[in-house]
This record gives structure tokens, C-alpha cells and sequence, in this order.
């Protein structure tokens, strides 16, 4: 029995408890190492996760230093370009050269995620669409504009168109017309804004953009559009061969030294270049924020008073007097107001409520029935409304357009209206049925850029002019309908005619910066002359687009409204200038005299409407 529970003789145990001991040393020195490799990655990692940090805290100082750094510089270069303003505005107001806009002004401060800055005193607000743009003008820019608006007329703008400017600024009305609100880039940039400020799309199609007027509305702020194409097309064009003939008739060719001939001593344009401040103080009238240079060469017969300012929200793309004086409409966007004129205040706004809410809807023409009780609206929907001015409702809307409505003018017995359109088309309506009489078409084989920018009846409703974006006039008989001639003159695209009061003579605004008065001869409301429609005279004195003309009710005054945001007075039997008025911020897309009073209107792209009073010296005495 002591053999069987003998251990030492049955199991050797000597040999296993060494390799057991040996084993749990190895895995003892394995544990160990890797213990002490841990030891070390969390080293390494504690070390590296404090390199990142210490990286990431470097960053964000130099990041904060950057941004203290181009906020410092933006408030130094700030300080810089608005006493630069501040010095090239006196300089402006002393006679020198319009006031350039800073591109830097127009930026956002770095880092901030905020508003363009504010516009300085004076100055309006960006009307939201522009193009645009204005002119500034859609705008209004369209044809003003800006006009439009944007730039463009029509922008509008005239504005502008302006009709607002394109636009300006742009479709001028404010278009052409019309630098965008809140940023004035200098006459003679070329900007055309969508009054409204929308870039237009060019196509060849008859009635589309490519023959709108060019707007004077805003892109952004501070940004420039370059030309639409039709604008671009017009400048490669300018010489060219003139186009072929409306029907059989055209008008004789004029040399360019009888044209020159024609001009009138006082106007060369030297009025826009004298200083304010040197001019003696029986030459000029001054105001808060508004001034008039006259003549020197010539005898001083006006005076010019600031009546009233009417504030809009908008771009103004047109004005226009009741044929009794009291009361003066204007069109922005989307409404069209109505202001006494002896007191300046608001007496009704009419806008379409059922009209599309989305986007811009600019008024580029508003016109008065002879008796009062109506008022005549084109819009950029292509729509023609006829409001009752006292029941404020709409009598009919006429439809048949194809593009926006740019000009509107009322037969002297109230009994028709004509309405002028980007689509290439005059239209004659019946007040009454509110029915389409006759549509007169722009259909000869001339350039393709044909819009019709302004239309107007002459004084005896036997005749309808119409001025278009092809550089042209043109004639029609309205019973008949046929038309008569075309009148060739304008280097550029015309945007304004007006009939004189006698009926003998016509008057037009171009974007050459011309105005032109043209004989009508046989055509005349007398129709002793064989002749046919000549230019008598060239205008210049302007130093940028002429956007609107008006004559006044006795014949003796031209007015003539411009991009150079000036007004000018003109004699039309001299051809000269009287006088120099600069009141408005912005492109004047639109000029209009009271039929009764010794009253003018105009409105511009600055988003205001003006009321001013011109008398000669002797009926002050």
C-alpha cells in the first residue's frame, strides 16, 4: 500500500513544475513588453493630441489676428474712399465732372455676414428685383435702365425706361437710364440696367427681349452690367449704311456740317462744365440739394423753383399732368400714385390686386384722359389698365401686347388711345369698348432692334409718331393707318418724341445724347410745305443719354430729361440752352409740363418725383 500512494516514485514532479515556471516567465516578459508599448503609444498620444491642440489654438489666433487685420483695413481704406467721396461730390457741386462710385464703398465689410452697407444721406434704397437696377428703370432696367428698371427704361427706366433701365440700370424705363439707386456710376459708363434690374435674354425672334427697350434696373449693388445685346448691335451699327426705306419715303439726307450749323452757340455743353462757385449769383439759383446754372452767353428769362418732393419706394419711371393742372400721376413699381400738385400730397395709389405677386411689376407710362376721369397704366405684363380716378377701380384692361408697355398717350377728344410696346407695335384703342381699332407695325426691313420706346398724337390726331430702338421715327396716318415716312437722324436709339403745340414741328431724345427738332412740312397741321420731314436743329449739351422730352404748352420752352441727372431748358428757336438743372441723384427718366400752369415734373431713378416751377424774369416783375 505505501507503494501506491508514493507520489515521488509514481510522478515525477520535478520536470512539469519547470516548465510551467517557465512558461509563466515567458508570458510574464511578453505582458511586460507589451505593457510598456502601451506605455508609450498613450505617451506618444497624449503627446500628439497636445501638438494638435496646440496647432489648432495657433490657427484660430492667426484666423482671429486675420480678421482684426482686414476689419481694421477695411475701416482705415473706408475712412479713405469716403472722404474721396466727400471731396469728388464738392468738386461736383462746383461745376466738375459727375462723381465716380467707389467700388469699394459697394463691398461688405470682411467676416461679416450682414447687408450691404447702408446708401449714404440722399440717396435710395435698392429697389429689390433690378435690374437692375435700376434705371435704373424693369427698374424700371427693359429699356430703362437702368431703367429700367434698370438700367433699363424704361430702367426702365425711363428710366428708362428707363421706360424703366433695363436697368436703368437695366428694360431703362429706368434701363438705360438709370445708374442703380444707391450707387451712381458716372454719365457716359455705358451701364445699361434692367429697370429692374434683370439681365435681358437676347433672341431674334420679332417682340422679344432682343426688342424691348434696354432696361434701367440694377444687378447687385455695385456691380456694373455690361451692354444687352441689342445696345451692343447698336454701337456696331452706328456706321454703318443706313437701313432701307419705310415703304417708298425717307427722310433727306442732311451733311454734317448743315447739322452742325444748325446748333446753337449755347449748346456745346459748357453749362455741365462750369463751376458752381464761380458763376456769378445772377446766373444760378441754389437750393439744399439742388441747383440751376444759366446761360452766360445768352439773357436770363427764367427762373426755376423746387416746389415739392414726392418720395417713392421705388424707382420713378414716369410722370405726367392732368390736362387741368391740379393733379400729377407717377409710376413705380407695381403702383401708380396720384399727387395734388398745389399741396404735394398723396391723393390716391391704384394697384391692380390681382395681379401676379411674384417679382417686379413696373409702371413705365401713365397718361390722363383730357377730362380727368380716367388714367391710362403700361406695365411689364404687357397690360394696358384703364382706371376710373374716382371709383379707384379698373375700367378695362387691353390686352394684345406682346411685350411691356412703354409709352401711352391719349387723342385730344379722349376718345382713343395709343400705346407704343418692346413688340414692335403701335396700337390705336377705343376708350369706350375698350376693343383694338388698328395696330401699326414696324414690319420695313430696317434694323431688327425695333421696340417702340415712345408714341405720341399730334395735335390734331391726324398723325402718330413713334420712336424705336433702330435710331428711327416713324410716321402714320391715322385714318388710313398707311405710313407717311421715316425719319433717319439719331446715331443711337431714340426714346422720346413729342409733337410742338402748332402741330409744325417734332422733337426727339436719343441715347446719342441728342435732341432734334424736325420740320414736319407737308406733314405739319398747316400742310402748306411739299417738303418732307427735315431736322432743323440739333440739340447737344447733355453729357450722357437724353431719356425724355417735353415741349411746353405755349411752344416756347424744350425740356429734355437725361442719365446725366440733369434737366435742361432749351429755346427752340435758337437752339440754345437757358439753363442747367441738377436736382435728382439718379438718371431724370422722365420730364412732363403742367398744360395750365407754369409748372414741370420730373422723376428719376433716385426713387423721388419732383414738382418745380419755371416763370420768365418779367413775369416775376
Amino acid at each position: 500500500m505505501s507503494n501506491v500512494y508514493n507520489h515521488r516514485q509514481m510522478v515525477p514532479s520535478a520536470p512539469l513544475s519547470s516548465r510551467v515556471t517557465e512558461l509563466l516567465e515567458s508570458l510574464r516578459s511578453e505582458y511586460d513588453m507589451l505593457n510598456q508599448e502601451a506605455s508609450n503609444m498613450r505617451l506618444f498620444k497624449d503627446e500628439y493630441e497636445q501638438r494638435a491642440s496646440n496647432q489648432i489654438g495657433e490657427m484660430q489666433a492667426i484666423q482671429q489676428s486675420l480678421a482684426d487685420l482686414e476689419r481694421a483695413h477695411y475701416k482705415v481704406k473706408q475712412q479713405y474712399e469716403e472722404e474721396i467721396m466727400r471731396l469728388r461730390r464738392e468738386l461736383e457741386a462746383r461745376g466738375g465732372p459727375p462723381v465716380t462710385p467707389s467700388p469699394f464703398l459697394q463691398q461688405q465689410p470682411p467676416q461679416q455676414h450682414q447687408p450691404p452697407l447702408p446708401p449714404q444721406q440722399g440717396q435710395p434704397p435698392i429697389p429689390m428685383s433690378q435690374p437692375h437696377s435700376a434705371g435704373i428703370p424693369h427698374g424700371p432696367g427693359s429699356m430703362y435702365g437702368g431703367m429700367p428698371p434698370g438700367s433699363a427704361p424704361h430702367g426702365g427706366p425711363n428710366g428708362s425706361a428707363m421706360p424703366p433701365g433695363q436697368g436703368l440700370g437695366g428694360e431703362p424705363h429706368p434701363g438705360v437710364y438709370m445708374n442703380p439707386p444707391g450707387s451712381y456710376p458716372p454719365p457716359g459708363s455705358g451701364m445699361v440696367v434692367n429697370a429692374h434690374g434683370q439681365p435681358l435674354t437676347p433672341q431674334q425672334a420679332p417682340g422679344s427681349a432682343k426688342d424691348r427697350k434696354p432696361n434701367v434696373m440694377p444687378p447687385a449693388q455695385g456691380m456694373q452690367a455690361p451692354p444687352p445685346p441689342q445696345l451692343q448691335q447698336q454701337q456696331q451699327q452706328q456706321h454703318q449704311a443706313g437701313p432701307s426705306q419705310m415703304g417708298s419715303r425717307q427722310t433727306p439726307t442732311q451733311s454734317s456740317s448743315a447739322v452742325m450749323a444748325n446748333k446753337g452757340p449755347g449748346s456745346t455743353g459748357q453749362l455741365a462744365d462750369m463751376d458752381l462757385h464761380n458763376v456769378p449769383p445772377n446766373l444760378k439759383r441754389e437750393g439744399p440739394d439742388w441747383f440751376v446754372i444759366f446761360n452766360p452767353k445768352i439773357p436770363r428769362l427764367l427762373n426755376i423753383e423746387h416746389v415739392h418732393t414726392l418720395d417713392h419706394t421705388s424707382v420713378v419711371c414716369c410722370v405726367k399732368f392732368s390736362n387741368d393742372g391740379k393733379y400729377l400721376a407717377t409710376g413705380c413699381n407695381r403702383t401708380t400714385q396720384i399727387w395734388s400738385v398745389a399741396t404735394g400730397n398723396k391723393e390716391c395709389v391704384l394697384a391692380d390686386e390681382n395681379a401676379p405677386k411674384n417679382g417686379d411689376l413696373y409702371i413705365r407710362a401713365v397718361c390722363f384722359s383730357p377730362d380727368g376721369k380716367y388714367l391710362v397704366t403700361g406695365a411689364e405684363d404687357k397690360q394696358i389698365r384703364v382706371w376710373d380716378v374716382q371709383k379707384r377701380s379698373i375700367r378695362h384692361i387691353l390686352s394684345g401686347h406682346d411685350q411691356d408697355i412703354y409709352s401711352l398717350d391719349f387723342s385730344s377728344d379722349g376718345k382713343m388711345i395709343l400705346s407704343g410696346s418692346g413688340d414692335r407695335t403701335v396700337r390705336l384703342w377705343n376708350l369706350d369698348s375698350g376693343t383694338e381699332l388698328c395696330k401699326f407695325l414696324i414690319e420695313d426691313l430696317g434694323p431688327k432692334d425695333a421696340g417702340v420706346t415712345s408714341v405720341a398724337f399730334s395735335p390734331n390726331d391726324k398723325l402718330v409718331a413713334a420712336a424705336s430702338l433702330d435710331k428711327m421715327i416713324r410716321l402714320w396716318d391715322v385714318a388710313s393707318g398707311q405710313p407717311l415716312q421715316r425719319v433717319d437722324g439719331h446715331k443711337d436709339s431714340v426714346y422720346a418724341v413729342a409733337f410742338s403745340p402748332d402741330g409744325q414741328s417734332l422733337l426727339s431724345g436719343s441715347l446719342d445724347k441728342t435732341l432734334r427738332i424736325w420740320d414736319l412740312g407737308r406733314y405739319g397741321s398747316n400742310s402748306r410745305s411739299a417738303d418732307m420731314v427735315t431736322c432743323r436743329s440739333s440739340l447737344v449739351g447733355h453729357k450722357d443719354f437724353v431719356l425724355s422730352v417735353a415741349y411746353s404748352p405755349d411752344g416756347n420752352w424744350i425740356v429734355s430729361g437725361s442719365k446725366d441727372r440733369g434737366v435742361q431748358f432749351w429755346d427752340p428757336r435758337t437752339g440754345q440752352t437757358q439753363c442747367m438743372l441738377q436736382g435728382h441723384k439718379n438718371s431724370v427718366i422722365s420730364v412732363a409740363l403742367s398744360p395750365t400752369q407754369t409748372f414741370f415734373a420730373t422723376g428719376s431713378g433716385d426713387c423721388r418725383a419732383r414738382i418745380w416751377s419755371y416763370e420768365t424774369i418779367q413775369q416775376q416783375m
